[in-house]
């Protein structure tokens, strides 16, 4: 593939041979109600109320992010998929053993191990202190995972990825997807109107392809239509509960990034949802449209930037390769290639949910 960067995946792979596993166990919560294995962060703009002496209940700032929450599950979260990813890339690759004998190492002690393990729920996601012990909106925190069913298969076939192993994290993505399809929280964030409710249904449809839940499936591609593209996209192709965002730049990029995927795991012969319009013309071909211009020329713009890491924008997001090529449209693989792969900004990085495309590519 000419637009795979090979170079790019195996330097960061061989950096991940070197790197030691994370577990969420490695981090303790002071404030979560949970136990070591349970998974905890804090709602991103949620602050000390300065008017107690507690802090306590935080307040929100929308838009500004709190350096002092704590975000240590995340970030171990993020690491494990990052380098499995890359690892499981190179594999495919190479077929050198070495690259799957790591990535399969990160997966089992992350997922399955005892002592390490991650309980396959969010109960504590994006917590605030003060006011409630986790919530439906954190369900966000795991978009990242939708990596790692891809780089799980890629790997299947090394000799690294036993039976025991890959039936072990095919039950974690099962019953968590349970959990997010059942759970109060789940269905809270699955019914969001804005890009939380997009990413619900990404991982859903993600998980839902891995562990063969058809069911599921049929029911991301029916809310894709009914709800997702009627319910959020403006006939010009915007979003406009993003545009009303103190980062309608990032926002805007964050929503079109993952309605695309969605396209990309749901369409098949028999339903192309790259080519599904509703009756006045709106899609993910209206979605580009609209936004492909002020990517392309940032300063044409027309709202105002981004109250934070507006300047990380724009960055090589996997949606400009899939629809690209989906769609025959080259300047979106030119620009996707222009663009930078490893933005330096940690909020930028945070919202690119795909670290190795050519891993969704090959399946």
């Amino acid at each position: 593939m000419k637009y795979i960067d090979r170079e790019w995946i195996l330097n960061h792979a061989d950096a991940a041979l070197a790197a030691s596993p994370v577990h969420i166990t490695d981090a303790v919560a002071p404030m979560s109600e949970g136990g070591i294995h349970d998974y905890y962060s804090n709602g991103d703009y949620w602050w000390p109320n300065p008017n107690t002496p507690d802090g306590l209940p935080y307040v929100r700032r929308d838009g500004e992010s709190n350096p002092g929450n704590f975000d240590s599950h995340r970030q171990m979260l993020r690491t494990m998929r990052t380098h499995v990813a890359h690892l499981a890339a190179a594999y495919t690759l190479t077929s050198k053993e070495a690259y799957a004998d790591k990535a399969v190492q990160w997966l089992r002690e992350f997922f399955l191990d005892d002592a390490t393990r991650m309980n396959p729920h969010l109960l504590y996601a994006q917590a605030i202190p003060g006011i409630c012990a986790g919530r439906g909106i954190g369900i966000i925190d795991t978009l990242h995972l939708i990596d790692v069913p891809y780089a799980i298969e890629a790997l299947k076939r090394s000799a690294a990825m036993t039976e025991p192993v890959y039936s072990g994290l095919k039950r974690w993505f099962a019953d968590y997807l349970q959990w997010m399809s059942t759970h109060p929280n789940g269905i809270e964030e699955m019914n969001a109107d804005n890009n939380h409710g997009v990413c619900w249904f990404v991982q859903a449809a993600a998980f839902a392809a891995f562990t063969g839940d058809g069911e599921m499936l049929a029911f991301c591609r029916i809310r894709y239509k009914e709800s997702l593209l009627p319910d959020q996209m403006a006939p010009d192709g915007s979003f406009p509960r993003e545009l009303a965002r103190t980062k309608p730049y990032g926002y805007s990029i964050f929503v079109l990034d993952n309605m695309t995927t969605l396209c990309h795991i749901l369409s098949s012969p028999e339903d192309d949802l790259w080519r599904y319009e509703l009756p006045d013309g709106r899609g993910i071909r209206k979605g580009f449209d609209y936004l492909f211009p002020y990517l392309t020329d940032k300063a044409s713009w027309p709202l105002p930037p981004d109250v934070e890491h507006d300047e990380g924008w724009p960055a090589q997001v996997p949606s400009l390769l899939f629809a690209g090529l989906a769609l025959d449209r080259p300047e979106y693989v030119a620009l996707w290639e222009r663009l930078d792969p490893d933005p330096t900004d940690a909020e930028v990085r945070r919202n690119i949910a795909i670290r190795e495309p050519l891993l969704w590519l090959q399946q």
